[in-house]
């Protein structure tokens, strides 16, 4: 038998959270009116199952090491941090939930705190220490801070506010939670990891596993458009591998190695890729100029936060693409051989500890994929470049 305290552990083990199969097995429960009240469930319980919002199994091997985690969202009151919030508010393994902006912040914590799930929620400005308040005792900083690109902005001129930002939040990181998983959303991605990276190593505490581009967007869109074209109802069951950076032609989807395997005819291929690459353009024209891809963003960012939750907590077998240092994970070396780049986007087996392995899809792309990925290695080379040039040699402010 074995004994969980109520509070912390609750939201787990709550009835309605498990399936009815799981439920009817003999949980027994015992509320003991005391001040450290119990729940009790028998040995013959091996797993719980879930529910949507997340599918941790509990098994004996967890007995009663699970703890719930502090999320932190930086970056909370934009368009893509709003929203991103809601669905980390809706976790059923977070228990903290902290908010960090320059503005806005309390409302948007306060307003999220009517929701009833288990998270705690409070917002946090740059006054009275708030970053250090936001981010002590993090398992898990997730980054959508920024601005999009705006009419009349050059690219140039978005990387120059952007890398200040996340700069400026990572080293708050390196300073007030080095050990949590770090997942990046502000862009360029394919600068800015980069810039997190640095900024981690100089201050002595850089782990390549908790370090993460998040690129599930562009996951996201392809598993959305090969479903529209194949007419598959649920887009969710197929898996399709995209790897490489995350804008424009770094973005190659490997089609050919979709799970389970997709006919697209040759005539809709070219189409198909450009649309996974240049995705957002579709979404700004949609909102004619008044807005990016902030709601979709916010999804595919839960999505990964959510997988990186699980695997901490020992969920087994779980895989997505994700923009990492590759020497600093198993398998990196030989894919960073191959590409001739040490950051890069493939699909990732994450663990208690991060990216537990880096999986090689490179060597198996076919020749279209194969061109695709040259052009990649082409801009790719020096978006990193630049973020790791911003750390070592900051602009004059």
């Amino acid at each position: 038998m074995y004994i969980l305290p109520v509070p912390r552990y609750w939201p787990v083990l709550h009835p309605t959270f498990l399936g009815p199969t799981e439920h009817a097995r003999g949980v027994q429960l015992l509320l003991q009116a005391t001040n450290s009240a119990f729940i009790l469930f028998t040995d013959s319980l091996s797993s719980i199952a879930s529910s949507q919002t997340t599918s941790l199994k509990l098994t004996s091997t967890h007995k009663n090491h699970i703890k719930m985690v502090k999320a932190v969202v930086a970056g909370a009151s934009g368009g893509i941090g709003q929203p991103l919030s809601l669905l980390l508010k809706n976790c059923q393994l977070v228990d903290e939930l902290a908010l960090y902006d320059v503005v806005n912040t309390p409302g948007v914590a306060a307003d999220l705190s009517h929701i009833s799930t288990p998270a705690i929620v409070k917002g946090y400005l740059p006054k009275d220490d708030g970053l250090k308040g936001a981010l002590t005792g993090a398992d898990i900083v997730v980054i959508p801070a920024g601005i999009p690109r705006k009419p009349g902005m050059t690219r140039d001129d978005l990387f120059k506010i952007n890398a200040g930002i996340v700069k400026g939040l990572i080293e708050g990181v390196a300073e007030y939670c080095p050990k949590a998983f770090v997942l990046v959303i502000s862009n360029p991605v394919n600068s800015t990891v980069p810039i997190a990276a640095e900024v981690l190593k100089k201050a002595g505490v850089f782990d390549p596993k908790k370090l993460f581009g998040v690129t599930t967007l562009d996951v996201v869109r392809a598993e959305t458009f090969v479903a529209e074209i194949t007419g598959e109802k649920n887009p969710g069951k197929l898996y399709i591998p995209v790897i490489g950076g995350h804008s424009g032609e770094t973005i190659v989807p490997l089609f050919s190695q979709s799970k389970p395997s997709v006919n697209i005819p040759a005539e809709k291929m070219d189409a198909l890729v450009k649309r996974v690459q240049f995705g957002g353009d579709e979404v700004v024209e949609a909102k004619e100029g008044a807005g990016s891809a902030t709601l979709s963003m916010a999804y595919a960012g839960y999505r990964f936060a959510e997988k990186v939750i699980k695997a901490s907590k020992g969920e087994k077998g779980i895989v997505e693409p994700s923009f990492v240092y590759l020497p600093g994970v198993q398998g990196g070396d030989a894919i960073a051989k191959a590409t001739g780049t040490e950051f890069f986007s493939v699909p990732i087996e994450l663990g208690p500890n991060g990216a537990e392995k880096a999986i090689d899809v490179v060597s198996s792309a076919n020749d279209h994929e194969k061109t695709l990925l040259k052009a990649c290695y082409d801009g790719l080379s020096g978006n990193i470049s630049k973020g790791i040039e911003f750390v070592a040699n900051p602009p004059s402010k």
